[in-house]
């Protein structure tokens, strides 16, 4: 008999794992992570990657070496939404600010496909492809490859995009493009003056200062001038340099000039308007070395033609150069020196600086030396931080924050401690020190790592008090550092709680105090601070995506300050609506002051052990470091509706349809349908005061709400779209009335390839679940209203 070979199984196994935490501390597991076939898996691999990407260029090119790059590209055409994006953002972080050779050259793989992506006709898709293209465009091959690919047409429609982030991106990558003169001509040719010029009323300044970099590199071009001209560019620009709330923007905006002075025409309508005499002005201005050495170059050029010599002749220009010689600031002196020269050409001008001395100013400064010792000179810099003479700090601080332009020395000067050294100046009394401290701080709070550490050394409280400075400069630069600090929602928070939300809410109330970087500072706290966001102003846009630890604490007014989600979790339970918040977090952790571990089967409930909180008072019993740290509520529900969500409707192929049976998801979930007539007699009340009793808390994990009317199925609606990629906003009415709306195009495509231009729904959650109500008609009116 022949020997007996073990039959396989056929078949294979039904049964399936259950939900498995993945940790990963090697980067080639991650990668590996990038092929598999579950979305949850990719995106946290993918999210993994944009994080240890952000850590510098060394990073990145491990990764490439470990073949990120190339499931990366193929992610970004994944059926999952959700998947695209996290794949689109860890695209984004590897191509950006890559100094490596070997990065750029990979990184020129991914840009068919992300051109594709560019086109689609979805925000959030060109937020994060339009950042891929910003940091491939800083490449001269990918730079021929937009260019080739037609793509400048379509990055200038872009510029009227509603979302500031594609259009900063956009911008960034037309700004690396125009480098070359046939992009230059090409923007010229498309029209694409007018919009950079609508940019310059941007509220961001990275908008605003990127959109004058560009004009600085295309008005080099003499066509290009004369359009800029005819559209009112240099009233625009006078507006700017005369608005000393733009202080920010005068380098940029005298560039500008500088390239426009080239034309005795252009100088001719200046010179008519004012400009020449506002250029002398900011010659004698000393507090902005910067802007001295621009509006000195702007000099140097209009004194390129013998009858614009003879006019600054007749200004007396010589007199302020020869001043000029004998600064401190090297930049100042160089071109100085180069008007010096051009306006010699000129023989009265040539008397008067022979007269006025400048000839041994000019042979003195041939014996000047530039010391070669940085970091001593940094080092002691940072140090002088910590004196006691008023004059010296100021003088120190606004040393290093004209020099942390420069990002190398900027890492350098933070590598010295700079930024706990610049909490002590916050607490000053000196209107000097405070001025160039705050501007200090907001040149160096550029990064996660700076702003943390100013966190950590408790520098944010002191900014924030700042706000109640009324002396101008000090408040505009305070506004200016809270505005950068905003950019992590950590120390956006803290600043909240601090009172910053209703300080500048003061401010910006005031006719007098207020100013756009005030207004600015504001909105960048809240897009960092959803939960704020929305109790103050009741709505959320479609960009803004709802987190872990978002809490929704009802409508509050601007003067009263907002809890943290810790503070409301201690107060006593009383008769208020509760809190509800969102955690689709899967860890098995416990939250709260109460100890819960039984689970009610009825509800969905964790249920506090009395025992063990009785026991936890005992004084007896010494609490051990995790029972004294405070920690987010589990809601053993959400996870699962979330994976509920994510198998049922992304398969479904139109999008009409997916938030359709997301609302009747939303609403099986949450009670079902109600009639109109018969909401009164639904039990929603009683439903979360029992979970309150239950809970033994104020704040109610929204995953266990069984009854639920708008306000809680709007959120609901609101966490689960972006969950998965969807996007719709979120909007707070009167009397617990609340509401989604979302966009959607509607009829053919027309014969260009276009859709028709978007139509905004009200999503019914409550009386006719995944109905789609247009916006503005009765119906949805109604829904809206009592």
């Amino acid at each position: 008999m022949g020997k007996k070979v073990r039959k396989e199984s056929e078949t294979p196994c039904k049964e399936t794992f259950e939900p498995l935490p993945v940790e990963g501390k090697n980067p080639a597991t991650v990668v590996l992570l990038l092929s598999s076939p579950e979305e949850d898996i990719l995106v946290k691999a993918c999210e993994a990657i944009h994080t240890f990407a952000e850590k510098g260029d060394e990073n990145k090119v491990s990764l490439l070496g470990l073949g990120a790059l190339e499931p990366l590209c193929q992610l970004i055409s994944h059926d999952n939404k959700l998947v695209r994006r996290s794949a689109l953002m860890a695209l984004g972080i590897m191509t950006a600010n890559s100094e490596s050779d070997n990065i750029g050259n990979q990184c020129r793989l991914a840009f068919s496909v992300i051109w594709w992506r560019t086109m689609q006709p979805n925000v959030v898709v060109h937020e994060f492809a339009t950042l891929c293209l910003a940091s491939l465009s800083v490449d001269f091959v990918c730079k021929v490859q937009i260019f080739d690919s037609k793509g400048l047409p379509t990055l200038i429609q872009l510029l009227c995009s509603p979302d500031p982030d594609v259009k900063k991106n956009s911008l960034e990558t037309i700004f690396n493009m125009v480098q070359d003169y046939q992009s230059r001509q090409a923007v010229h040719e498309l029209g694409g003056i007018p919009q950079l010029l609508e940019l310059l009323n941007s509220e961001f300044p990275v908008i605003q200062h990127l959109a004058l970099r560009t004009l600085q590199n295309v008005t080099t071009d003499k066509d290009t001038r004369n359009t800029f001209r005819e559209e009112q560019g240099f009233e625009k620009l006078m507006d700017i340099l005369s608005n000393a709330d733009f202080s920010d923007l005068h380098i940029e905006a005298l560039q500008v000039v500088a390239n426009c002075l080239n034309d005795s025409e252009s100088f001719q309508l200046i010179h008519q308007g004012g400009g020449l005499t506002r250029l002398t002005e900011f010659i004698i201005t000393p507090n902005i070395t910067e802007i001295q050495s621009c509006a000195v170059k702007c000099i140097a050029r209009v004194a390129q033609s013998a009858e614009n010599r003879k006019l600054l002749h007749e200004q007396n220009v010589e007199k302020v150069l020869v001043e000029l010689l004998s600064v401190s600031d090297v930049s100042v002196k160089t071109a100085s020196c180069q008007a010096v020269s051009k306006m010699s050409f000129h023989l009265a001008c040539k008397d008067c600086f022979r007269d006025l001395g400048g000839i041994p100013e000019i042979v003195q400064l041939l014996n000047n030396e530039m010391t070669d010792n940085l970091r001593t000179f940094l080092f002691i810099l940072v140090q002088q931080l910590y004196g006691n003479c008023a004059g010296t700090v100021a003088n120190s601080a606004a040393t290093l924050g004209n020099m942390a332009g420069q990002g190398v020395i900027r890492c350098s000067i933070l590598l010295h401690g700079a930024m706990q050294a610049l909490v002590e100046p916050l607490k000053s009394t000196n209107v000097q020190v405070l001025v160039n401290t705050t501007q200090c701080l907001a040149m160096l709070a550029c990064d996660t790592e700076a702003r943390a550490e100013l966190q950590t050394a408790g520098g944010l409280q002191p900014l924030v008090n700042l706000l109640r400075s009324y002396h101008k400069e000090v408040l505009h630069n305070a506004c200016l550092a809270i505005n950068v600090c905003a950019s992590d929602e950590p120390t956006a928070v803290e600043m909240c709680r601090f009172g910053a939300v209703e300080l500048l809410h003061e401010i910006n109330q005031s006719v007098k105090r207020r100013s756009s970087v005030s207004k600015l500072a504001m909105t960048s706290l809240l897009n960092s601070n959803l939960s704020v966001k929305y109790s103050l102003t009741g709505h959320l846009s479609s960009t803004d995506i709802i987190r872990d630890g978002f809490y929704d604490a009802g409508k509050v007014s601007v003067c009263q300050r907002i809890l943290t989600l810790e503070e409301l979790s201690e107060q006593p339970v009383n008769q208020q609506r509760p809190i509800i918040f969102v955690n689709t977090s899967r860890k098995i952790t416990t939250y709260f002051p109460a100890y819960f571990s039984d689970t009610d089967s009825d509800f969905g409930l964790i249920t506090p052990l009395l025992d063990r909180k009785k026991k936890q008072k005992d004084e007896t019993q010494p609490e051990s470091p995790t029972e004294k740290q405070w920690k987010m509520m589990d809601d053993v529900s959400l996870p699962l509706l979330v994976k509920e969500v994510k198998e049922s409707i992304l398969p479904l192929s139109e999008e009409r349809e997916q938030y359709a049976a997301l609302a009747r998801l939303v609403s099986e979930a949450m009670g079902g349908a109600v009639e109109m007539e018969k909401l009164h007699e639904f039990p929603w009340v009683l439903h979360l005061s029992e979970l309150k009793f239950q809970l033994q808390s104020n704040v109610v994990p929204i995953g266990l709400i069984r009854r639920g009317i708008y306000r809680h199925r709007a959120l609901l609606f609101k966490c689960l779209v972006d969950c998965i990629g969807l996007s719709c906003t979120l909007v707070r009415g009167e009397y617990n009335r609340a509401w989604n709306e979302v966009l959607l195009f509607t009829g053919n495509p027309s014969s260009n390839g276009r859709s028709s231009l978007p139509c905004r729904y009200i999503v019914d959650l409550l009386h006719q679940p995944g109905s789609l109500l247009k916006a503005n008609t009765p119906a949805a009116v109604q829904y809206q209203t009592i």
